[in-house]
């Protein structure tokens, strides 16, 4: 960041909005966050969920977040009723309309009757806790309708990032077109993100989108040692063991090498509603031992398995642009992957990396033994890999690019806000709803 991108960092104040706060599979939220703060963002962090683990079984970076971090979520409902009747006696008409508008949304989709009704009561006790904090702006990570709630009721205003795929499944359930209204920007982690961003909105909110990529430190994962000689061949799944990461395929894959007579082993980090079939299934077709069931592992111990790995392996029917991929490859360790979304705007095939078709175990287990046979291929594609993620997909650049987003556009919003302090007040300014920054309320 240049010297005025810094100093002005240091007079933005804002919320973080995070579904789990710390969580194990979004530690990339983490390290964005401790980033901003290293830039001088006074940044405060509200989870709608406690931490995923026990303080013991964190990192010091995680239990340090778990001890600063505003859980929405409590075991005490009376905890709730205060930030309510305060609502509904400061904000009448905004509490009420917006209850009457979530109640419509349950009787229209009574399936999802409770988790919308929940929505409407976080978002409450978020906006009472950024009103206490002193912050007129929640920028959301997974839990966007939250934010949309406390920003019909709250004079706040909001942003989002998205990361897809799952947002675009069902973008009318996720309100993707009237969030992206509500915001005052999103920032999409891909040109792919973008793309379905803007399929799903007017027009006129184009100019409101921005990528902003993710990223890894490229001083944390560092060139793993290359082995010439592989005895098992290490292969290393990480992620959530969910039907979008089609893990069952990486089964079959690893059935027909070692039916090839290749010493491969598969090792699955991660958990998730497949396990049970997973393991029934690595039964099943007789692999044994040829296939290891890690479980969760935090960020030390995924490092450790990183050391000793020599392909990475993605056969997901569906991606964002996987933060485990870039992991993976800055430690130059060379990955397969599925041709799905954004992926491949981090692996150029053939040149960082091999991609291949989703659903097809035959092109991911053929694609595994050009590595085990190529020796230099496995290397070169190890090295270029480590490099695609220096120029791209480094935290320090992109999260300078995400300060300077905020910047500009929080920037903005003061700007909007004091051109509007010049017109008549507002009867509801009167009346005590004029928010922090200056920023106009939304009607």
């Amino acid at each position: 960041m240049t010297e005025e991108q810094t100093q002005t960092a240091v007079a933005v104040k804002l919320a973080y909005l995070v579904g789990q706060y710390p969580a194990i599979n979004h530690t990339f939220v983490l390290r964005e966050v401790r980033k901003l703060r290293e830039m001088g963002f006074d940044l405060r962090v509200a989870s709608v969920l406690p931490a995923d683990r026990a303080p013991e079984e964190m990192t010091p970076d995680e239990y340090d977040e778990a001890r600063r971090v505003f859980n929405i979520k409590t075991t005490n409902p009376l905890l709730l009723f205060g930030p309510h009747l305060r609502t509904l006696i400061t904000h009448p008409v905004r509490y009420l309309k917006t209850f009457a508008r979530t109640l419509g949304r349950c009787a229209a989709a009574p399936k999802t009757a409770t988790s919308t009704l929940m929505y409407f009561i976080e978002g409450v006790i978020l906006g009472s806790w950024m009103r206490e904090q002193g912050v007129s702006h929640v920028h959301s990570h997974f839990a966007s309708s939250v934010a949309l709630l406390a920003s019909r009721i709250f004079p706040i205003t909001m942003s989002l990032t998205i990361h897809g795929p799952a947002e675009f499944d069902d973008p009318a359930a996720f309100l993707l077109t009237e969030k992206l209204r509500a915001s005052t920007f999103v920032c999409a982690i891909s040109n792919y993100a973008r793309s379905q961003v803007m399929r799903y909105s007017d027009y006129s909110d184009w100019s409101k989108i921005e990528v902003a990529p993710l990223g890894v430190d490229p001083s944390l994962y560092t060139p793993r040692p290359f082995r010439q000689v592989c005895a098992p061949y290490e292969i290393v799944f990480v992620g959530r063991l969910a039907p979008v990461k089609a893990p069952h395929v990486l089964l079959a894959a690893v059935e027909l090498l070692v039916k090839a007579g290749r010493d491969v082993r598969l090792r699955l980090v991660g958990d998730g509603p497949l396990r049970e079939s997973l393991e029934h299934e690595a039964q099943a077709r007789g692999l044994g031992t040829r296939v290891v069931f890690e479980g969760w592992l935090n960020q030390e111990q995924v490092q450790e398995v990183y050391e000793e790995t020599d392909v990475f392996a993605l056969a997901s029917f569906a991606e964002g642009v996987p933060v485990v991929l870039m992991e993976a490859m800055a430690r130059e360790i060379p990955s397969v992957a599925t041709f799905v979304n954004g992926i491949p705007e981090l692996i150029r095939h053939e040149v960082d990396g091999l991609l291949v078709a989703p659903s097809d175990a035959e092109q991911m287990a053929r694609a595994i033994e050009r590595l085990i046979d190529d020796t230099a291929l496995r290397h070169r594609l190890g090295v270029a890999g480590r490099q695609r993620v220096m120029e791209k997909y480094d935290l320090f650049r992109n999260t300078a690019l995400l300060a300077n987003i905020f910047t500009r556009r929080l920037a903005q919003q003061v700007s909007v806000g004091l051109s509007t302090a010049k017109r008549p007040v507002p009867s509801r300014v009167a009346a005590g709803e004029m928010p922090l920054i200056g920023i106009a309320p939304k009607n």
